[in-house]
């Protein structure tokens, strides 16, 4: 195996060697590009965006400034939004299902390095995967750890920091983050708190 396909097998790899220092310089100019978009020029947009990420749904909305290392390893589903500063390290591939939102600061980290000092030391990072349902809402700087998997229809409360698997079906808040509660039929009326709906066309 070449240092490339370690990293993708989320095995121990040098992230310099077998020309990987040379891809994210590549992604890195798509990058720099996006950023510097004028906020009128929506179809160069859309069309870099889908070019950097691996795979994409028919409509993704990324704010500037974004950043990741690759992009490739990066697949979203349809109507995703990512808002400002999301900051995605995607050494290990990152799968996003359909109707995801991100509030602002959303960080995504499939990178790590050794606890040892001498290990972490010698040069090797790990890349490990990270999995994110459909109908998911990440709140605002929340920070999800490498290896995490998050269920369908959750929300992840702002200022969280995930370092655990999420469920399905769940509200999930703090650091560490943990589930606080089940989301329910009931939940379905209110739009904010105990701030009930004042319009009909809310239910699709």
């Amino acid at each position: 195996m070449n240092q490339k396909e370690r990293m993708l097998a989320g095995l121990p790899y040098k992230a310099w060697l077998d020309g990987l220092g040379e891809e994210r310089m590549e992604n890195k100019l798509k990058i720099h590009e996006y950023n510097l978009l004028r906020p009128d020029e929506m179809n160069r947009m859309e069309e870099l965006i889908k070019d950097i990420l691996g795979k994409t749904g028919d409509k993704v909305c990324i704010e500037q400034p974004f950043h990741c290392d690759y992009g490739k390893n990066i697949e979203v589903g349809n109507n995703f939004f990512a808002n400002y500063n999301c900051t995605i390290l995607d050494v290990g591939k990152v799968i996003i299902g359909k109707n995801v939102l991100f509030a602002p600061n959303v960080s995504i980290y499939t990178a790590g390095h050794p606890i040892h000092p001498e290990s972490r030391n010698s040069g090797y990072e790990y890349g490990i995967d990270v999995i994110i349902g459909d109908n998911v809402w990440v709140g605002g700087s929340v920070v999800i750890n490498p290896g995490i998997k998050i269920g369908n229809n959750v929300v992840i409360g702002s200022g969280s920091v995930v370092t655990k698997d999420i469920p399905d079906n769940v509200i999930a808040v703090g650091n560490p983050c943990k589930v606080v509660r089940e989301i329910t039929e009931e939940d379905r009326k209110y739009y904010y708190k105990n701030n009930e709906f004042d319009v009909d066309d809310y239910n699709v």
